[in-house]
């Protein structure tokens, strides 16, 4: 069973269950997307993949509302730019987003002010260099999710992470706040491998870039599960 429908002006038809980020793109009107991973399930938290539905009050988020027969959807409509410039120099308000390229670009993108809210309280936490395999800098972290779905039901099923707090001291971390190798974690990488802004990274990277050679990091490298206690 298919559904048509009409997409920036274009006639489409799709499969049904289809959601509109990918009948977007099959549109040729690709969404932008923070949060979305094809890895982890949509869970609609960055809303930078709004778009506008004629009949519709709210703009909805593409990637998890689905196509539906005779819908009308405007992707980059004036409404849907002016919302995701506004997600964006919020973010840019909020997190350090240096180590960031795919935002950076959006910023770029979507001429966003990095310093349209000069008042904001930007996100600091100390680099939590905890283990031999991986350094964790939450002021980098946009809370996009990834990391704790596929640590969870996503992928590994290990649980190491997952969210405390609440508002804008929300954060990622472990259980307990102990360090990652007392905790289930088993060293996967998916973690990083999903990461968005380099909140995550391994430890020979973190290095590199803060000068160290490869010669100086080999002699600093051990067996993970040596550090557990």
């Amino acid at each position: 069973m298919v559904v048509s429908l009409t997409i920036d002006g274009k006639a489409i038809s799709v499969p049904n269950g289809t959601v509109l980020l990918e009948a977007s793109r099959q549109a040729g009107s690709p969404i932008p997307t923070i949060c979305y991973h094809q890895a982890t399930a949509p869970n609609s938290l960055c809303r930078i993949c709004v778009v506008e539905i004629e009949g519709q009050r709210l703009l909805q988020p593409a990637c998890t509302v689905l196509a539906a027969e005779g819908m009308k959807v405007q992707t980059h409509s004036e409404r849907v730019i002016r919302v995701r410039r506004t997600i964006l120099e919020m973010l840019a308000a909020s997190i350090d987003l240096s180590d960031a390229p795919e935002i950076l670009d959006l910023i770029d993108v979507y001429q966003a002010s990095t310093d349209r809210f000069p008042n904001s309280t930007r996100r600091s936490s100390a680099t939590l260099d905890d283990n031999p395999m991986y350094i964790r800098d939450y002021s980098k972290c946009i809370l996009c999710w990834r990391c704790v779905q596929v640590c969870a039901d996503d992928a590994q099923f290990v649980q190491a992470i997952n969210f405390k707090n609440r508002g804008f001291q929300t954060q990622i971390s472990t259980f307990y706040e102990n360090s990652l190798p007392t905790t289930t974690c088993v060293f996967c990488g998916q973690c990083i491998g999903v990461c968005p802004t380099g909140a995550l990274k391994t430890k020979s990277k973190f290095l590199l870039e803060k000068g160290y050679t490869p010669e100086q990091i080999s002699s600093l490298s051990v067996n993970p599960r040596h550090s557990r206690k």
